[in-house]
């Protein structure tokens, strides 16, 4: 039977990193996947995703969000690639808005750079936005999106660099606590481990008995639109951009890539019974949910419709992040479930959980996402 230091389950977004830092550490580390890397059946694929300082949720992630910047970065530096696109993060809507007044907040309370921003101003500095005149905006610069598919795939690949063992296409069936550690039990046959990490995005629920009942999976959909003026979709002209409405909240990506514009809506989808239930399936009352959004605030990105693809927001009753050690046995790190805006802080993510699972305290701040929450809540 192989035996390793750490064994990292789903080798999404926080697996991926995690696997990393571990085999840059010097431990003997296996991650197992049940597709590939950067598969298109989970939370982590659709060819960007935001990254931003300020952040409506809460402030407490702002510095979480600091430090995962300078992570990506970092990992720029030693693949070569471009992960990171800085295009700067527009955040608009209706006054007294969540979007708008949390971000403000988290803000002025960090001291990031930031403009408030009328209606008029918007309208006139982004060509690409016609949005209400009762609305304000804020735009941080810093912003901008990251590659995932591209960012998991070097991730796995600097970590096969340092040694780590990769094995793709398979399932594990149980993860067992034992007197010299963990088991991790899989189609192709056992391993055992000093500690585990679970990253399993929407199926943590499987290997986790006392998450599983905190836990919504929903179905999101996203949309590639072709801009009927292509010129002011460009991402030297169109920042990144967070829209809410009285109905709704959306938010997109310039065309960076010749695909289109891309959106979403960030209102809870449909609820899956479970994430072996995703299907590629958008269809028209999804395309016509994301242009009631675009007639509103960006009419010229409202043309011809040019793929659509599902994900999963993995929820939690509060919104935010499980990060913790299991209260079945601290030799299993839990990892997410991230509600539908953690892929930005896989970078960080992956050092905390390397810490986790090698008995020490991380460097930075994760007691939000203790797990132990949902008792007191519910008590």
């Amino acid at each position: 039977m192989a035996i390793f230091d750490v064994a990292v389950i789903g080798l999404g977004a926080m697996g991926s990193a995690a696997l990393f830092d571990l085999a840059r550490r010097g431990q003997r580390v296996i991650g197992i996947e049940q597709f590939e890397p950067g598969h298109d059946k989970g939370s982590s694929h659709g060819e960007s995703r935001i990254i931003r300082l300020s952040y409506f949720e809460h402030p407490s992630y702002v510095p979480l969000a600091r430090r995962a910047l300078e992570k990506w970065r970092e990992l720029e530096d030693l693949t070569g690639e471009t992960i990171l696109t800085v295009t700067g993060v527009l955040e608009a809507g209706y006054p007294g808005c969540e979007v708008v007044e949390g971000s403000l907040e988290a803000s002025r309370l960090h001291e990031l750079d930031h403009e408030v921003l009328s209606a008029a101003e918007i309208n006139r500095r982004f060509p690409a936005f016609e949005v209400p005149s009762h609305w304000t905006g804020l735009y941080q610069p810093d912003g901008g999106f990251l590659r995932p598919e591209l960012a998991i795939r070097q991730f796995v690949g600097l970590a096969q660099g340092h040694g780590a063992e990769v094995r793709t296409r398979t399932r594990v069936l149980a993860i067992e606590p034992i007197s010299s550690g963990v088991r991790v039990r899989t189609e192709a046959g056992e391993i055992e481990a000093g500690s585990v990490i679970v990253a399993t995005g929407a199926w943590i629920g499987d290997f986790a008995p006392e998450l599983k009942p905190h836990l919504k999976v929903t179905r999101q959909v996203l949309g590639w639109f072709e801009p009927l003026r292509p010129a002011s979709y460009t991402p030297d002209r169109c920042p990144v951009f967070i829209f809410e409405s009285e109905e709704d909240a959306c938010y997109g990506f310039p065309d960076f890539a010749g695909t289109g514009v891309k959106a979403a809506s960030h209102i809870k989808g449909a609820q899956l019974m479970s994430a072996n239930d995703l299907a590629q399936d958008g269809g028209a009352e999804d395309e016509a949910h994301i242009r009631r959004m675009f007639a509103l605030a960006m009419p010229d990105a409202n043309g011809p419709l040019k793929a659509m693809r599902t994900c999963m927001y993995t929820r939690t009753p509060d919104e935010d992040f499980v990060i913790d050690r299991s209260s079945i046995d601290p030799r299993i790190v839990l990892a997410s479930p991230c509600s539908g805006h953690g892929f930005k802080f896989a970078s960080v993510i992956g050092e905390v959980l390397a810490d986790l699972a090698l008995g020490k305290a991380p460097a930075n701040d994760i007691s939000r996402f203790k797990l132990d929450r949902f008792s007191a809540q519910s008590a």
